[in-house]
């Protein structure tokens, strides 16, 4: 069996997004107990990542650590179209997570103890971000 669910995601600006409680849900209401949920962000300013789910400042520490690798307004930069974090977004976004690739077991994605699943939005400004869910299994 095959289902495929897209979710809007609406972000403030720059930071993580909690997607795991909605991505159970949908897991759950599949009928599909043991499988895969691939996870897809559907943007090139926005990523998707597996991260401690406890602690929010594995986070901050993670915006800060990005920060420092693909700085605002950097003058290396060229392609600044839509201001000053447009290329810096494009940039987080390569060197994170366009994709994950989730266990299905029991109906459920089997996520460790201190685990989340989050849209990580590299941008300053509110977008609506879209994600995809393929859940494939029996």
């Amino acid at each position: 069996m095959i289902l495929q669910q897209e979710l809007s995601i609406p972000t403030d600006g720059r930071g993580t997004y909690d997607l795991s409680s909605q991505i159970q849900k949908i897991v759950a209401a599949s009928g599909i107990s043991t499988g895969i949920c691939h996870v897809f962000v559907r943007h090139t300013s926005a990523s998707l990542m597996l991260c401690e789910n406890a602690d929010p400042a594995v986070r901050h520490d993670l915006e800060t650590f990005m920060q420092r690798q693909a700085p605002d307004g950097d003058p290396m930069f060229t392609h600044t179209a839509e201001g000053p974090d447009d290329m810096p977004a494009h940039v987080r976004s390569i060197l994170t997570q366009s994709d994950l690739n989730l266990p299905v077991t029991e109906g459920r994605c089997a996520l460790g103890t201190w685990q989340g699943v989050y849209l990580w939005e590299h941008r300053f400004a509110p977008h609506q971000r879209k994600v995809m869910l393929t859940i494939t299994g029996e």
